[in-house]
């Protein structure tokens, strides 16, 4: 099967002076003109499987083409807008062919030359095109387990839940606000552990490692801390956890983990206010 919005690898059946005419691998009837100017130098023959991106040309024509875009269909990223219409504007994404975004996939009015996020969509009547509404085009379906490794980028942040993560830029995820120990931005790239998997399948996300682990490099800060204000912190268990924050950028049950981790070894001490370097 040919998708539309895709890179894929497709077979070659038949050559001719226009260009290379290609199928799916399950031979279906649905083919698709790769042309002349975007074969691959270098010789190919029948048979062959050659990876293209599947779009419609400006005559709304299926085409294959063996550029790749900045994104495709389920992805979403930071595109140019390179012009602007009544019904909608024009986002270079790559290709020859602009990608447009209509007006009521906008939000705000749009300005040339400006870059925003977008993410890609198939319209009803077949088109690609692309929209500003991230939630209808991220996925669920993730591949990713609980305590999985994953990147992605912030692409919204609401105080009163968190950060919203484009995983792998198509997956559905958030860090709860919670787990937010600094000041992050839109766009952002940041490096995740799946802390749950909801059974909508969307991810609950954490800037730390687990427990045991992050007790460890959270206790390194300390120590770090505490060689470098000669050897005193005033902080100590009584101290809020905005100020525990402020200073260490962990949360105050975090802190306490670790002091008592410290404490145990024999490497700090209590004094008044804070903590000492034994």
């Amino acid at each position: 099967m040919i998708e539309l919005g895709k890179m894929q690898y497709l077979k070659i059946d038949k050559m001719g002076p226009i260009g290379l005419l290609l199928i799916s691998e399950d031979n279906s009837r649905e083919d698709v003109l790769l042309p002349a100017e975007q074969v691959p130098t270098g010789g190919v023959q029948v048979g062959d499987e050659i990876e293209v991106f599947v779009y419609k040309d400006t005559n709304d024509d299926l085409t294959a083409t063996t550029q790749k875009p900045k994104l495709e269909v389920g992805e979403i990223d930071y595109l140019n807008v390179v012009d602007l219409t009544q019904v909608g504007a024009f986002l270079d994404w790559g290709l020859k062919k602009d990608l447009f975004i209509p007006y009521t996939e906008q939000k705000g009015k749009l300005v040339k030359n400006e870059k925003y996020l977008v993410g890609l969509y198939i319209d009803k009547s077949d088109r690609i095109c692309a929209t500003m509404y991230i939630d209808n085009v991220l996925k669920s379906d993730s591949p990713y387990q609980k305590n999985d490794k994953a990147e992605g980028f912030i692409y919204d942040i609401k105080e009163d839940m968190g950060a919203f993560v484009a995983v792998d830029r198509k997956y559905h995820g958030l860090i709860p606000k919670s787990e937010l120990y600094k000041y992050y931005s839109l766009g952002d790239e940041v490096e995740v552990r799946i802390t749950n998997v909801r059974e909508d399948g969307k991810l609950d996300l954490s800037l730390r490692e687990k427990a045991y682990l992050q007790m460890d490099m959270d206790a390194e800060t300390i120590m770090e801390r505490l060689n470098n204000n000669d050897g005193i912190l005033n902080l100590n268990d009584n101290s809020s956890p905005e100020n525990i924050k402020l200073q260490l950028n962990i949360s105050k049950k975090a802190f306490k983990r670790a002091v008592g981790t410290l404490l145990k070894n024999g490497k700090i001490e209590f004094v008044d206010d804070g903590i000492k370097l034994v």
